[in-house]
């Protein structure tokens, strides 16, 4: 074999070896995100958990305000079937958003029951409501912990998968972007409050 033919073969060992160390590095990035998607959801399960007890303490107490309570418990299934949805698919966008509309609207349906609770001081001073408000808190500052992990995770990935050269093995390899998860709050619940005199 002649000299140039040596060469040819040494660049194409060359360019193989840095396509499967590229590859590599995308399948561990995208292994990262599940692992950090495994996070949330641990939480997602304790937060949807929670939320039968805190519907069944409500409900003892606030018997006239069934449609708030109804809203609660079909918002928490939607967010049970996007979590799976999302489970399955970790890196899907698709799946991700899915999911954070899910969880803005359990959310947005908690906070009404919780301002609905605010209305009934005997509610209020239920132990068991007291406790499982706290706990919900509680989870959702995991949560919001655990979403940040994540979301570093798909950056990392994002940029791996999306600089040339590398970028080129990613497309011919498949990987798509990930798609950030968005806090579970809507705006206006993380709009800072307005003081007026």
């Amino acid at each position: 074999m002649a000299v140039q033919g040596w060469v040819v073969v040494a660049l194409l060992v060359v360019a193989a070896a840095w396509a499967a160390r590229v590859y590599n590095r995308l399948v561990r990035h995208r292994n990262r995100i599940a692992n950090a998607f495994g996070q949330i959801d641990v939480q997602l399960k304790r937060r949807h958990d929670l939320v039968p007890n805190l519907v069944e303490v409500a409900r003892r107490y606030l018997a006239h305000e069934a449609a708030t309570l109804q809203a609660v418990t079909q918002a928490r299934g939607a967010a049970l079937g996007a979590a799976d949805a999302a489970r399955a698919a970790p890196t899907s966008a698709a799946a991700i958003g899915a999911l954070t509309a899910a969880e803005q609207a359990l959310g947005g349906s908690l906070g009404r029951l919780l301002v609905v609770a605010e209305d009934y001081p005997e509610l209020k001073a239920d132990a068991s409501m007291r406790s499982l408000s706290e706990e919900l808190t509680s989870t959702e500052n995991r949560i919001g912990f655990a979403r940040q992990a994540y979301n570093d995770q798909v950056l990392a990935f994002n940029d791996a998968a999306t600089h040339f050269p590398d970028l080129l093995v990613a497309r011919l390899a498949g990987f798509t972007p990930a798609a950030m998860l968005q806090s579970t709050q809507s705006a206006a619940e993380r709009a800072a409050p307005r003081v007026a005199f």
